[in-house]
């Protein structure tokens, strides 16, 4: 029975979280540069969307970049914003046919001009998309978004237009760049790595972490079936007993 057989469609994960991780180290180990490695993971990045998107998944996150990254040689990051163009020029078309939504989330500020107009471009034409919304964190880090938030959330306190006495999680999360998506239920992270790298802080608190040993560019949809059988496999208690789940199922 493969792994997809396991997986009960009236429990999926609704919004299921990854972090990319491994391309270089998969390149180095064929003799590669590390740039072959990422244009692999655009293959794994495809069938993952592929698989999430045939079993009902609603949103996918995909963390592609983080500001961290921009500490990278300036070559290598000038060969991934190239291969950003190039992966929204090959795949727009896919997502309208599989009426699927693209969202990008981060410090986008940060990107040139000409790839900041072909990310707000495709996601006004993807728009219509209501099978899934893949969700793409670009020069992203949680703590740069939770600080944005704290800055504007100051701003319309001081300037009257919010109750600091009306603040709670929930305003908090009106102004993160998540706004309107629901936490991930399921994060996934390839490469052996253990620690979520400054993603998704907030959104992350109760969410099921798999990590396996793959890297990213051999990472493929039965993978990722795997990893939606193991967490369907998981008792999600939110601070209740087992008990408790068990008397209200």
């Amino acid at each position: 029975m493969t792994f997809k057989d396991q997986i009960d469609l009236n429990r999926l994960p609704v919004h299921v979280a990854v972090i990319m991780d491994g391309n270089g180290r998969w390149a180095h180990m064929r003799g590669r540069e590390r740039v072959f490695g990422h244009h692999e993971g655009v293959v794994a990045v495809r069938k993952t969307v592929e698989a999430s998107a045939e079993l009902g998944v609603r949103y996918l996150t995909l963390y592609a970049f983080s500001t961290e990254n921009w500490n990278r040689p300036d070559d290598e990051v000038s060969a991934l914003m190239d291969l950003m163009i190039e992966s929204i020029n090959n795949e727009t078309r896919t997502l309208i046919e599989k009426s699927i939504s693209l969202r990008v989330i981060g410090d986008l500020s940060r990107l040139s001009e000409k790839v900041r107009s072909r990310l707000f471009e495709t996601m006004q034409i993807t728009s219509g998309g209501t099978r899934m919304m893949l969700v793409v964190a670009l020069s992203y880090s949680s703590r740069w978004e939770i600080s944005e938030a704290c800055r504007r959330i100051a701003v319309e306190a001081r300037e009257g237009r919010l109750n600091p006495d009306k603040i709670d999680e929930h305003t908090i999360g009106t102004y993160l760049t998540t706004s309107g998506i629901p936490d991930p239920e399921l994060m996934i992270r390839t490469s052996g790595e253990q620690r979520i790298s400054n993603f998704l802080l907030w959104q992350l608190a109760y969410t099921e972490l798999y990590f396996t040993e793959k890297l990213w560019p051999d990472f493929g949809k039965e993978d990722f079936y795997e990893a939606v059988a193991d967490f369907q496999k998981r008792e999600r208690r939110y601070g209740k007993t087992s008990e408790q789940i068990a008397e209200n199922t």
